[in-house]
């Protein structure tokens, strides 16, 4: 490559590069992307494929730098140019009023001092040093006056520009908070419990540990973000005049600061700040444990100055507490809207993150297990925003000598029917679906759904109504509503009524599978209510069948046989069932077929592509006539791959484990065979 063709490559490079440093820029900094997420991929890539490609045009504040080098030993040290203080706080109205007043006898200011208002992130204090606006190092807070470098970390993380953008100074040494945003945490926390494990307590411990991983390649994948919020040194650079212009002047050059910086004046409109932040705490996105209040005249910030290791010109303003220690003095056990049993712990009240909290969540028996929770123990209550306050951990230390063990209830403590949990499962669950007050309304609102009983006009408000006037105690009661009862609801006029009326009518004449379907017995969808059908034929055979019985139909194993077992052997259950039929609720009977006398018996077939003589979910229903599974993605298993036009990955997979392919012309003839 010539000299001259070099030097083109290399600007080529340097403008791929810029075009997407400005994306990230409007992304991480102004919220405000310009492309699709697609669009930003296909740059890296092209951005990959030309390092890729020519090694020697690889610069360390390139976009594709982010992986993560090879894992440190230890960390280094770094003495702070400008110690990293700590902030004054205040826990209340008054404590503000005393700053405020200390502010202004210092100043001789008679009139209202102008704040700086601003979140306090709950994650990590980090420094970031960028020289000729490069980012060269990044370092933990540490004492104050030495941290841990930290720089292959800080550069794993996006937000964080590793080269800056306009026209900064040659140094600059900038602080802030590196943090874990509450959605991504949460997935974080699910992904470790899916692995087995040990979850994250919250996202400040998260963050702080991500940044410490001693291999960045682990900092690299977990979701860091980060805000700037203050200056430390800089050198050949006229500072602005306040310090929100300081921050304006760092967002310019590429840095994030927090949209959520205000300035006000006077100590009257920061306690209206700080509650106004209060009340918005939970839908911010991010933990904040207060707000922080700094003289924004930077001259005036000079004139006050520091005491010991705290600056005189900014006060943290503390939330109250999040986590606090009680005693737990019982726990009873919460049915949900699908049956599944939630242990909540009864506490003894305490004041936690600015209410008194007397009730908590375990969220279930695994996680019982875990903590090591029982009743009578001390233990450490954790409310974040609007999240329901929940048990973190038990204080082992202060456990008395006699304590009682929580055990799962053998009954629904709503109904009185049979609680099952499954083997591997976390969840306990009550069997009575039909008859459980907990969870009437979403089972009337299944049963009545477009592929079970499909009731037009009966929607989730309307059967919400229903079971608030206790005109509804279960499925079998919607057959007996009335027009003049239902034209006296709310939007529910005398034609409406009517129509409602006349929709029950219709729904009386139905089909064995769909009745199956709409009775909402756990795992039992529409495939295995047809196969349920095709298989015995009538309603009566299904509740006869044993266990083994019912293992013996296609797609059918021990756990979900078990749920049917459990379902039909309720009393209740079958005391609604027969006042459905009572009501008028039909369907012909099939003749019984065993599954493997059908055609396709035991078969697993898998449609792909497009089809023109039939809708994906005709040749579906043909298949499942014949006795066949059919499914969504092709195995080794599978016997059987339809494809029609436009197939893509599922031919190709079908094609690499030899599983036999048809196209729709041979499927039409098959099915005509059959």
């Amino acid at each position: 490559m010539s000299p001259r063709d070099r030097s083109a490559l290399r600007a080529e490079v340097e403008a791929l590069r810029d075009e997407i440093r400005a994306h990230n820029h409007r992304y991480y900094v102004l919220d405000d992307p310009a492309i699709p997420d697609a669009a930003y991929d296909r740059l890296m890539q092209k951005l990959l494929a030309f390092e890729q490609e020519h090694p020697e045009l690889v610069t360390p504040e390139s976009p594709t730098q982010r992986v993560g080098a090879e894992p440190l030993a230890a960390f280094g040290t770094v003495t702070h140019e400008q110690a990293m203080l700590s902030l004054e706080n205040a826990f209340s109205g008054e404590d503000m009023e005393a700053f405020d007043r200390r502010v202004r006898e210092r100043l001789g200011a008679d009139g209202e001092i102008a704040y700086c208002c601003e979140p306090k992130l709950d994650g990590a204090a980090v420094s970031l040093l960028y020289e000729e606006g490069r980012l060269v190092r990044g370092a933990t807070r540490g004492d104050g006056e030495t941290g841990e470098d930290i720089t292959l970390n800080v550069r794993t993380i996006k937000s964080i520009p590793l080269r800056l953008i306009g026209d900064p100074p040659p140094r600059l040494e900038v602080r802030g908070e590196v943090y874990m945003p509450l959605a991504d945490f949460r997935r974080l926390n699910e992904g470790q419990a899916e692995r087995g494990e040990k979850a994250f307590v919250n996202p400040r411990n998260a963050a702080a540990g991500s940044l410490r991983q001693l291999d960045p390649k682990l900092t690299a994948r977990r979701p860091l973000a980060f805000f700037c919020y203050s200056m430390g040194i800089s050198a050949g650079w006229e500072l602005p005049d306040t310090q929100a212009d300081l921050l304006a002047a760092l967002r310019a050059f590429g840095l994030p600061v927090n949209g959520e910086i205000r300035v006000v004046r006077g100590v009257d409109a920061c306690r209206a700040y700080q509650a106004d932040m209060l009340a918005r705490r939970g839908a911010l996105g991010y933990e904040i444990d207060g707000v922080v209040f700094k003289v924004n005249a930077l001259a005036q910030q000079r004139t006050l100055g520091f005491v010991s290791r705290a600056p005189r010109w900014a006060i943290a303003w503390k939330f109250p507490a999040q986590e606090e220690v009680t005693v737990l003095r019982d726990v009873e056990f919460q049915v949900g809207r699908t049956g599944v049993l939630t242990p909540v712990a009864r506490l003894e009240p305490v004041f936690v993150g600015g209410v008194t909290v007397s009730n908590a969540t375990l969220h279930n028996m695994d996680e019982i297990g875990k903590l090591d929770a029982r009743i009578g123990d001390t233990v450490v209550v954790r409310r974040a925003g609007d999240v329901i306050p929940q048990v973190v951990k038990v204080v082992l230390e202060q456990r008395p000598a006699r304590t009682k063990r929580i055990e799962l209830p053998a009954q629904c403590p709503v109904c009185g029917s049979a609680v099952e949990r499954q083997e591997g499962e976390a969840a306990a669950r009550c069997s009575g679906g039909l008859v459980c007050r907990a969870q009437r309304a979403e089972g009337i609102k299944h049963f009545a759904s477009r592929r079970a009983m499909d009731i037009e006009g009966l929607g989730d408000r309307l059967v919400e109504a229903l079971v608030e006037r206790e005109l509804v105690h279960d499925v079998a009661d919607l057959f007996r509503l009335e027009a003049g009862t239902l034209a006296g609801l709310e939007r529910m006029g005398e034609k409406s009524a009517r129509n409602l009326v006349d929709a029950l009518q219709r729904a009386r004449s139905t089909q064995l599978h769909r009745f199956l379907f709409a009775l909402g017995i756990r795992e039992v969808g529409e495939s295995t209510a047809k196969n349920l059908a095709r298989h015995f034929g009538t309603l009566e055979n299904v509740i006869a069948a044993d266990e083994e019985a019912l293992q013996r139909v296609p797609d059918i194993g021990g756990v979900v046989a078990g749920h049917i077992r459990a379902f039909l052997g309720e009393p209740r259950n079958l005391e609604i069932i027969r006042r459905l039929r009572e009501a008028g609720v039909s369907w012909p009977d099939l003749e019984p077929a065993g599954a493997l006398e059908q055609p396709l018996g035991g078969q697993t077939w898998v449609l792909t592509g497009r089809l023109e003589a039939f809708t994906r979910e005709e040749a579906k229903e043909r298949l499942e006539a014949l006795g066949a599974k059919v499914a969504g993605s092709v195995s080794k298993k599978t016997h059987c791959v339809v494809a029609g036009a436009d197939a893509g990955s599922k031919l190709e997979k079908a094609r690499t484990l030899g599983v036999e392919v048809i196209d729709e012309a041979e499927f039409q003839r098959r099915m005509e065979d059959l």
